[in-house]
This record gives structure tokens, sequence and C-alpha cells, in this order.
């Protein structure tokens, strides 16, 4: 967005805020919205208002706004969807002391709540991952049954000697097609070089 389109966002939501109006308050989930209601939250979306916190200040659900987007919007205003690399790349951002307008402004972010949301999120996660690792971690030394480990030490020396077994086939068969000793014959000097 260049500055004379961000100077004319700006008015439009500084009018929009100074131009409240009074509408009907539903009183019931079963209650339709007031038809001004429903401008006005397609106008504030439109304008970058997340949409997330549009349903959750007037209590819609998300396919509401989306239906009400479809029918009464421009077409202009499409929800911007950021992949995980985005958010994450934004949040190590804030992390390593950029602000979070500073990131706002530096990734084209609509509204600093979005920002702030996926921090808490990914901290949120970051404790889940840790709080599960370390219980898989306890579990896994706490009791470490004695068969377990003798089965992956054989496993392991039974694959070991299938790998041997290969190399010396490819050893032969490399000595057979080039018809030069690769093995080294016991007691042999190295040549210096």
């Amino acid at each position: 967005m260049s500055i004379p389109e961000r100077a004319i966002h700006k008015k439009q939501c500084m009018e929009t805020k100074a131009t409240e109006f009074i509408y009907a308050k539903r009183i019931s989930k079963q209650q339709k919205f007031d038809k001004r209601l429903i401008a006005h939250i397609v106008v504030l979306a439109e304008q970058g208002v997340p949409r997330r916190d549009l349903i959750e200040q007037y209590g819609m659900a998300n396919s509401t706004l989306q239906e009400w987007m479809n029918k009464y919007g421009s077409g202009k205003a499409r929800q911007r969807s950021y992949t995980v690399s985005q958010k994450r790349s934004v949040c190590r951002s804030v992390e390593s002391g950029m602000s979070v307008k500073q990131a706002q402004i530096a990734f084209g972010i609509s509204c600093p709540s979005l920002i702030r949301r996926w921090i808490r999120e990914f901290k949120e996660e970051n404790t889940e991952i840790s709080v599960t690792q370390s219980l898989e971690m306890a579990r896994k030394t706490v009791n470490p049954p004695p068969d377990a480990d003798i089965k992956a030490l054989q496993k392991a020396l039974e694959e070991a000697n299938l790998k041997i077994q290969a190399l010396d086939t490819m050893i032969d068969i490399a000595q057979d097609q080039l018809k030069i000793d690769i093995r080294k014959k016991s007691g042999a000097r190295q040549s210096s070089k």
C-alpha cells in the first residue's frame, strides 16, 4: 500500500469511527442482524479490520461474515492468508527486538492484533512441544527394559554384518571386472608419496 493509499485508508477508518450509529442489538442468537450493522461490519472488514476481531466483537459465525462479504461487499477486499513460515518470520522479528508496529509496517500486515495473536499461538505451541518432549524423555529414561536394549544391539549387529558382506561382494566384483587387487595383503607396505 503506497503512502497516499495509507492516508486514504486512515481517513476512512477515522470517518467510520466518527460516524457511530445506533442499531438494534440482538436479544438472542436466533434474531437477525440489523441491516445497518451488516453494512457497517462489511465496511470495517473491507477497511482491513481483522475478521476474527469482528466475529468476536459482534458475535457472528465466520461463515456468516463470509456470506455478507460475498453478498454486500465490493469484492475488492479479500482476506489475506499467511503461511506458517511467514507468521514465524514475523514472530521471530518481534522477538529479536522489532516492535509490533514496525513488523506490521515491514511485513504489510493490516492489524497489530494479528501479530500479537501469532506470537501467543507460537508461544503456546512451543510450550506444548517442550512439555510433551520432556514427558516422552522422562518415560524413555525411567523404565528402559533390558531386553529392548539387547534386541536393539543385536539388530544393529545384524545390520553391520550385512553391510560388511555387501561391501565384500562389491570389492570382489570390482576385482574381477577391473583385474586389480583391491584388498591389501597382510604385511604389505604402503607406498610413500
